[in-house]
């Protein structure tokens, strides 16, 4: 059992009408972390979900935002902890995992621990449905292959993080691309960070998911477009430059075979089409050589805003008595 105060450990629950679900996941982690608090944060719900949420004893505050990131912007601002849970409100994550996750975190000095789901042990069996299971290891394949990283769940909504990772997490996104942004940050920042294998479930009966498998599918492929765009210009504009480049060649060839035989250029739009696809080949090398440097300006900035967030003062002893009851 793990022993906190409530300004130890602040467990995090955005919710959009999860009347069927939020009070048993309230109930779950108040077991889990008897001292701790949790928070639950209405996004602008058509149901009971504050109601129910409240008679569980959680706090509950109301995001008037719609939007998964707008409600984890929100949270992230107002609540000030030392260790913060965040988990969806659907009763699929496992409460009795967040132990093990926040021993992880602190034992070995982690920013961050993602719960990564498996159905093995889950009550419900088969309840990844496909097209997420292959959504998720598309996207989560392609921000290994741009950011680096060895993350095998990049879209899980159970993660536990310290203080220093939330209070410089700029939280962008508006929905759920929100996990993306989380993972990015991390690899970008150089953060440590670890994947803990945690139990999923099915949604309890009357429960319905909010995820749309093609819509935020799309947006979480949009945002990770924008991010590599962003903070990988050199890489983007490199990319962009090599096709060009290689479009450009394979047009010369033929006209220039043609003006070494006959001396004319007979292709004359072909030509200037060649030479245009080269020039704009050096231009995009130009601007990924002036937006790596700004993007380099930025990750510094990022850097230093992540550092200044103290991990001593009050908080320190706070930790050092939960790493203590926890390993205890």
């Amino acid at each position: 059992m793990i022993h906190t105060r409530t300004t130890q450990i602040a467990v995090l629950v955005p919710c959009y009408n999860e009347e069927a679900s939020v009070a048993s996941v309230v109930q779950a982690f108040q077991a889990a972390i008897p001292e701790g608090r949790v928070y639950v944060y209405d996004n602008r719900s058509t149901d009971r979900t504050a109601e129910f949420a409240a008679a569980a004893g959680a706090t509950v505050r109301h995001s008037p935002e719609k939007g998964k990131g707008n409600v984890i912007r929100q949270m992230f601002a107002d609540v000030d902890a030392g260790v913060y849970v965040l988990v969806d409100g659907d009763a699929t994550y496992d409460a009795g995992s967040v132990m093990e996750m926040t021993r992880m975190l602190l034992d070995r000095g982690l920013d961050m621990v993602v719960g990564c789901r498996t159905e093995h042990g889950s009550r419900h069996g088969m309840v990844y449905r496909p097209g997420h299971r292959f959504g998720n290891w598309m996207l989560t394949s392609g921000v290994r292959w741009i950011f680096g990283g060895s993350f095998q769940d990049m879209l899980s909504g159970y993660r536990v993080f310290i203080r220093r990772f939330v209070k410089s997490f700029p939280a962008l996104s508006k929905g759920f691309e929100i996990e993306t942004e989380l993972t990015v940050h991390a690899l970008e920042l150089r953060m440590p960070w670890a994947e803990l294998a945690t139990p999923y479930a099915a949604r309890p009966e009357g429960s319905v998911s909010k995820l749309s498998t093609f819509g935020d599918g799309y947006r979480i492929l949009r945002t990770i477009f924008r991010l590599f765009v962003s903070e990988r210009p050199m890489s983007f504009y490199g990319l962009c430059a090599a096709l060009m480049a290689l479009a450009s060649l394979a047009l010369a060839a033929p006209v220039l075979a043609t003006y070494l035989q006959t001396g004319l250029v007979p292709r004359f739009p072909t030509a200037l089409l060649s030479a245009s696809l080269m020039i704009c080949a050096l231009a995009s090398v130009a601007c990924g050589l002036i937006l790596d440097n700004v993007a380099r300006g930025r990750q510094e900035m990022k850097r230093l805003a992540y550092l200044a967030v103290p991990q001593s003062g009050s908080l320190r002893p706070h930790l050092g008595k939960t790493r203590d009851f926890i390993n205890g």
